[in-house]
């Protein structure tokens, strides 16, 4: 190889060692700003979970408050409701389950709990979804046969359950109709309409 060669082979040695400190170079900056972005979307992420833990914890206690107070409303010895938020498939969802007095077991209320406390705890828990809502419904809500499962041979639960009604209905200035057969809603209503079937229709009485 002659001089001319070997200074011809090293100029091209050179040129590329140095397109190799540059991609070297250009690689080390992309690697430093993907880590900044990293630390700035870890940063957003744990405002976002504060934020969601906050929100969760007054969500737990509108809800949870609300219900339990109906229920310890209607019934002598009442559940309470317990809600724990789980992350299920990327999303934030609410574990409903009922709670007796200081114990800790958790019990799922359509399995384990009495046809009325399961009554009375969607309806309240409907009306507490409504009052979260913004913006909100019209301040009306529709009831067929609410209570009808609660078993109470003297009646007095039936008798707190329509007062419990009444009560949120006076707080919320919520208006509920509901379609009943209980004497005991019917006692503590504003207004009673009958309705009939005459000749195969019905009739507004």
């Amino acid at each position: 190889m002659t001089t001319t060669e070997f200074r011809a082979k090293l100029e091209q040695r050179k040129g590329q060692k140095q397109q190799v400190e540059k991609s070297i170079l250009s690689t080390q900056n992309k690697i430093e700003d993907l880590e900044a972005e990293v630390i700035d979307i870890q940063e957003a992420q744990l405002i976002l979970q504060t934020v969601a833990v906050a929100t969760q914890r007054e969500l737990e206690f509108h809800i949870s408050d609300l219900v339990s107070m109906a229920l310890d409303s209607v019934f002598p010895d009442p559940y309470r409701l317990a809600l724990d938020f789980v992350l299920k498939r990327g999303k934030s969802e609410a574990d409903i389950s009922f709670v007796r007095g200081d114990e800790e077991e958790k019990i799922h209320p359509l399995s384990a709990a009495g046809g009325g406390a399961v009554d009375v705890a969607a309806f309240a828990l409907r009306v507490s979804l409504w009052s979260l809502a913004n913006p909100r419904t019209r301040n009306v809500l529709i009831l067929d046969e609410p209570f009808k499962n609660i078993n109470d041979s003297t009646r007095t639960m039936h008798t707190k359950a329509a007062e419990m009604i009444k009560m949120i209905s006076d707080k919320l200035n919520l208006q509920i109709i509901i379609i009943t057969l209980l004497p005991e809603i019917l006692d503590t209503a504003d207004k009673v309409f009958e309705i009939k079937n005459v000749k195969g229709v019905s009739k507004v009485i």
